[in-house]
């Protein structure tokens, strides 16, 4: 067997992913089923063994690889066990600590203190809490913001390793209860963060003990001495700072969300993450200064490993950079002890290792790209360039020595003598060495060509390969990745190395750090601003749903066929390999095209009110399918006297990935109820992803966000419609009438309010529901005045303004007359939402309550005459008389919530 690391890794993996089926995390496997999957590994490795020294080698190899599964299998089911009693996450599901109030945490400070934009974070590792008197041991990771103010004079003193106690109101990392949406949660619980916290005065941390210095806590100080570096070097020039933290130390904390859109635009957010290209390039540079230094071959390749697990140490382990630095180790130690490696089996042999540390790390999407990249290279790529270009690469070594020619094949040695022929015919006239140096420079030219058109292979069949997993987790297809990676590889190939060196000569010799802190920032600029003019190009990327489980099966079974077939060398293969390559086309096509309906309920309304935290998004389909997002919720707004965009943005974390869950690639309508930052924030994200055929608006106001928001209608030629009072729209049967606001939408204001709010009634066969947006007593009052009560009557009512005391008045319940109120809140939002004022006014009129804040995203399904209620997590107990059951759409009714 040519490949067997690749064998066994697949066997582990497939181990592993049917343990992942059979439990799902957290569902503690009994000891006696993990026996029994030791017994089983233990039998098939035994067996293989037997076999093997009866000479049975095809059987002996099939029960190593049942050995292997049945050892992946076993992984998984261990990795997955609940967490300890005393976890913060099991005490709080305990109900054994409460999160309400302000409590006292002791924990021992894992990092140096990070500067961010907004301050300063701290990662803590928790050791108690102090809740009802008592301290209870407990642990898991904190991660505590400090926004120092204006007359803060300094930080808390704290230093990697120390114990400190904090008092602090912690809280789960938020989650939006939404199909698709981003796991913010379990993303950070990746990094062994389960609360986030705020740390209002600086008094507020105590340092309880100081750390005895230990290689850690070493390594602490010496990455934030590197960052402290970058930042003084680059103090004029903040942008570099920022780009350079990301590429040289992974720390993204300072990319701004409109620079992190422009490379994953175009292809190459690959450069921001420290990974392969950045690991590779590092080796490179380190084993050329050895080979410069005159150490030999040996010694060099010694320097180079141990200088890049330096460099690992230093950036935290990170998954990426420790996949890369595993792999690259590998290679660099087969390479030494034999004189042919196989890629291949280097990198499935590194996944193994992996693995075998960290199962689960088989389903982080970090991972998957990783190694998916790695099996381009070198199961496609490369056996593809050996066949075309890298005969002729070779051809060009001594081509002026015509004895060398048969040493080659007859096409590469008719390329060898043509080209002589080209230089003496071009050349043909000029003498002596001014002759020789011309010949050479052209034959650099053609030897120059050839790696770039290698390099564009390799970007080319990487974007390919990954299509299906970058559609499927980031939802974006780069159209022109190949090209801009052209130009971005060989930058930052440059960079990465000189800005090693650059920071690395400024702390011993700062004069030098700041020569070579001039070419480098050029450099990284020159990057920087190539990727945000490529990006600028508005065809260059687009977004699309996540392809479905089996096309991607599909799609790597093709890719897997077709480097099978370029390794052959049967006659087979020749007709193997179109083949292939024909489906992996036909899958990679039906990727990016994604040609299927999306998922809705023909013949029924349906509404879906979207958990987007403090702030309002519902989704309307009609009963032919026509579509309408009322609102995107709030978006994160920067930090002082800066304009990043780092937070949360429901448009692109919560309400996107909903959409294209359900298979959307298109909105008919987009309204704005009213210019408040929880309902337009994410409407930006929205229209820059997806087609849009019209824009409501209401009333018009002197707003940078909904200027905002007019300027990319314009610029996606989105027509701009403003409704007032009386307007109304039939769709497919389904009727929709404007109530509010009557005032003039071209009058505008300075400021939004929420009695300008877009007032919605839908009306479909027996059935209606009311969509108030933000309108309060005084607009419900006016309404209440000039419509009947049939205009008003509804049997589903979207509670207006997040269930303020100051909506959804007596009167105007009362001419409603819902059997159903949905309230659309943040968890624990500071406003007090719902209040209980209005809590009470709905029960005792009998209304049945669903909150987003309790129950997740509520979804409305009605075919005129019975209205089904489904939500993310179980709805509570259902009002007496409702006709309620499971939707056709969504097709689940989780018992827990997913997230």
């Amino acid at each position: 067997m040519k490949l067997p690391a690749v064998a066994i890794t697949a066997a582990f993996s497939g181990g592993i992913v049917l343990g992942l089926q059979v439990f799902h995390p957290g569902q503690a496997a009994s000891y006696k089923f993990l026996a029994l999957a030791f017994v089983c590994a233990a039998f098939f490795l035994f067996a293989g063994f037997i076999l093997a020294f009866l000479g049975r080698l095809f059987p002996a190899a099939a029960a190593s690889m049942l050995s292997w599964l049945a050892a992946g299998f076993l992984a998984a089911c261990s990795a997955q066990q609940p967490l300890p009693a005393d976890h913060v996450l099991s005490m709080l599901a305990a109900n054994q600590l409460e999160l309400r109030t302000p409590l006292r945490w002791h924990a021992r400070l894992r990092d140096e203190p990070a500067r961010v934009p907004w301050g300063y974070g701290y990662d803590l590792e928790l050791s108690a809490v102090e809740f009802e008197g008592r301290t209870l041991a407990t642990r898991g990771g904190m991660r505590l913001a400090f926004t120092p103010k204006p007359d803060d004079t300094q930080i808390p003193e704290a230093h990697a390793g120390d114990e400190i106690s904090v008092l602090t109101q912690a809280k789960l990392p938020q989650i939006y209860k939404d199909d698709g949406a981003f796991d913010r949660r379990g993303y950070l619980a990746q990094q062994n963060i389960h609360l986030i916290a705020t740390l209002r005065a600086p008094e507020l941390l105590e340092r309880v003990a100081i750390a005895t210095p230990t290689m850690s806590t070493r390594l602490a100080r010496w990455r934030k001495l590197l960052r402290d570096e970058v930042d003084f070097l680059f103090g004029g020039t903040p942008q570099v700072a920022g780009i350079l933290r990301a590429m040289l130390l992974g720390d993204r904390s300072f990319i701004d969300r409109g620079e992190s859109v422009d490379f994953q635009k175009t292809g190459v957010f690959h450069v921001l993450v420290v990974a392969g290209l950045h690991v590779g390039a590092l080796a490179v540079f380190l084993f050329w200064l050895g080979r410069k230094l005159r150490l030999p071959h040996g010694w060099a390749t010694l320097l180079m490993l141990v200088l890049l697990f330096s460099y690992v140490a230093v950036v935290e382990q990170r998954p990426p950079v420790l996949r890369a630095a595993v792999t690259t180790a590998i290679v660099v130690m087969g390479s030494f002890f034999y004189r042919r490696l196989e890629l291949l089996n280097s990198a499935a042999l590194a996944a193994l290792l992996l693995l075998i540390a960290r199962p689960l790390a088989l389903r982080d999407t970090s991972f998957q790209l990783s190694f998916v990249a790695i099996g381009c290279i070198a199961g496609l790529a490369m056996p593809w360039l050996e066949r075309t270009v890298q005969p002729y690469v070779r051809a060009l070594r001594g081509w002026r020595d015509v004895t060398r020619d048969a040493a080659h094949e007859r096409y590469r040695a008719q390329f060898r003598i043509d080209l002589r022929d080209l230089c003496a015919y071009v050349f043909s006239r000029m003498r002596g060495r001014a002759a020789r140096d011309l010949e050479d420079l052209l034959v650099a030219g053609i030897g120059l060509s050839f790696r770039v058109w290698e390099l564009f292979v390799l970007t080319l069949v990487l974007q390919f390969g990954m299509l299906p997993l970058m559609a499927r987790d980031f939802h974006r297809i780069p159209l022109a990745g190949a090209i801009a990676n052209l130009v971005v590889v060989p930058l930052t190939v440059v960079i990465v190395p000189l800005g090693f060196f650059a920071v690395g000569a400024g702390l011993l010799l700062p004069a030098l750090g700041k020569i070579l802190a001039v070419p480098l920032g050029w450099l990284a600029l020159a990057e920087l601003h190539f990727v945000q003019w490529f990006a600028h190009f508005s065809r260059a990327s687009y977004r699309i749903p996540g392809p479905p489980p089996w096309l991607i099966l599909s799609f790597f079974i093709a890719a897997v066929l077709l480097a099978a077939a370029l390794r052959m060398r049967l006659p087979a293969g020749k007709w193997f390999a179109p083949a292939a390559g024909g489906l992996l086309m036909a899958t990679s096509l039906l990727v990016a095209g994604y040609p299927f309906s999306p998922k809705r309920s023909p013949g029924h309304l349906e509404v879906t009110i979207l958990d987007v935290g403090q702030g309002d998004s519902l989704f309307v389909v009609s009963p032919a399918g026509r579509t309408m997002l009322i609102d995107g919720g709030g978006a994160f707004q920067g930090f002082p006297d800066r304009e990043e965009h780092l937070g949360p943005d429901p448009g692109e974390d919560a309400v996107s990935p909903y959409l294209w869950s359900r298979g959307f690639k298109k909105l008919d309508v987009v309204a704005l109820t009213h210019a408040h930052q929880d309902h337009i924030g994410g409407l930006a994200a929205i229209l820059e992803n997806f087609p849009v055929g019209r824009l409501w608006i209401g009333r018009e106001i002197a707003s940078p966000a909904l200027a905002r928001l007019e300027e990319i209608a314009h610029r996606k030629n989105i027509s701009i419609e403003h409704e007032i009072k009386g307007p109304a729209f039939s769709w497919d049967g389904a009727d929709g009438a404007f109530l509010w606001p009557e005032i003039s939408p071209s009058e505008a204001v300075s400021s939004a309010k929420n009695n300008d709010s877009l007032v919605l009634r839908l009306h479909y066969g027996e059935r209606s529901i009311l969509l108030p947006g933000d309108a309060e007593k005084q607009a419900e009052y006016s309404m209440l005045s000039e419509n009947s009560g049939d205009a008003l009557h509804a049997d589903v009512l979207k509670v207006g303004h997040h269930g303020s005391k100051n909506s959804t008045m007596p009167e105007f319940l009362a001419a409603i007359q819902p059997s159903v109120a949905i309230i659309s809140a943040g968890l624990d939002n500071p406003y007090g939402h719902p209040s209980p004022e209005l809590l009470a006014r709905l029960k005792q009129a009998g209304v049945r309550v669903l909150r987003t804040d309790r129950d997740g995203a509520v979804h409305i399904l009605t075919d005129g005459k019975r209205i089904e209620v489904s939500c993310y997590v179980a709805c509570p107990e259902e009002h007496a008389g409702m006709s309620s059951g499971q939707a056709q759409f969504p097709d689940h009714q989780q018992d827990n919530e997913k997230k």
